[in-house]
């Protein structure tokens, strides 16, 4: 790999079970192992249901993990990439800390608060109209100008590999655990969750926005399609087209995906925040598919991300932490408990 202007990798290069585990090593002074805990109680689930809270996560959603693995690995100074929000808050948070040059490209749906933090914490944003595939085209175009490099927010093998450690640590903290429910964008966290469980009897279910269901029309299909951009509650997962990296990992692995409507996922939030877990609607979106699946069965919904207000204006306090603490002002859940095996 290069490190300027990198491009999504081909199939030749997917990364695999050992690049999880080398993720994980490489990321440690930079993430926050994040806890499970306990779940709404169900008539379906019982008491069995556990939530991965990565709404507690550095930058409050996983994607501090893949951001981390790719600048980290690709010692990277100047970086490009395009983003709906949290990538960019991720990559914005390590880049001040490491002293990286950030230009973050936004679609014309990009969430205008999440964008104010990504410039807050001192990167520069460059606004796109269309939707997920027009900021990808512009990102691309960028670093190849500038000789920066590309981090995509998913469709690359480095990020794929970093978000699989949320399913690393899930399956360690509760290894008797039948379902793992995955919610779905551009495709990096459901791929690296699939990676993580190989080996592992445990079924892995990407749970996608009903208006975006690209990885679902994409396995009827038998080939990657393109979907018209959308306007779903769940900001952070409008991507338009499977990833070439995250595609065939998903398409060999993956148990089962579901699509949920945005009233489902409003619900699942609702029920998050009446919990104490304050996600944003793309961190619910697969507690909405574990309630709709209704299974009894030992399961863990992945909550992906806490930037709601509450959560956006924590990531703007002062703070005096080191580049290597991992130091996160978040609310705390208070009528939720922790999972301990």
């Amino acid at each position: 790999m290069t490190a300027t202007g990198l491009r999504p990798a081909a199939a030749g290069t997917l990364p695999g079970p050992a690049d999880v585990a080398a993720a994980a090593t490489r990321i440690a002074p930079y993430v926050l192992r994040t806890p499970l805990l306990h779940g709404p109680v169900t008539a379906a689930h019982g008491p069995d249901l556990l939530l991965k809270a990565e709404h507690r996560q550095a930058g409050h959603s996983f994607k501090m993990r893949g951001a981390a693995n790719a600048v980290l690995a690709l010692d990277a100074d100047r970086v490009v990439t395009g983003s709906s929000g949290n990538h960019g808050i991720a990559l914005a948070w390590l880049a001040r800390s490491l002293g990286i040059r950030l230009t973050v490209v936004l679609a014309a749906g990009a969430a205008p608060a999440k964008a104010a933090v990504i410039r807050a914490l001192g990167a520069e944003t460059v606004q796109v109209g269309g939707g997920v595939a027009e900021r990808e085209e512009r990102a691309g175009r960028l670093a190849e100008e500038t000789g920066a490099t590309l981090v995509p927010s998913s469709d690359h093998p480095l990020v794929v590999a970093g978000q699989g450690t949320v399913g690393t640590e899930l399956l360690a903290d509760a290894p008797g655990t039948e379902t793992v429910y995955v919610p779905t964008g551009g495709g990096g966290l459901l791929a690296g969750v699939c990676l993580a469980a190989a080996g592992h009897p445990v079924r892995v279910v990407g749970v996608e926005p009903a208006l975006t269901p690209r990885y679902a029309r994409s396995l009827t299909e038998g080939h990657p399609v393109q979907l018209p951009p959308c306007a779903t509650v769940a900001d952070g997962l409008r991507g338009q087209r499977p990833g070439r990296v995250p595609y065939p990992i998903i398409r060999d692995r993956v148990d089962d995906l579901m699509a949920v409507g945005d009233a489902e996922i409003l619900a699942a939030a609702a029920l998050l925040h009446r919990l104490g877990v304050d996600a944003e609607p793309s961190g619910a979106v697969a507690l909405a598919g574990a309630l709709r699946a209704g299974r009894r069965e030992r399961a863990v919904a992945v909550v992906s991300g806490g930037n709601t207000p509450a959560g956006l204006h924590a990531l703007l306090r002062p703070r005096t932490a080191t580049p290597t603490e991992t130091t996160v002002e978040t609310p705390t859940a208070t009528t939720i408990e922790e999972y301990t095996p």
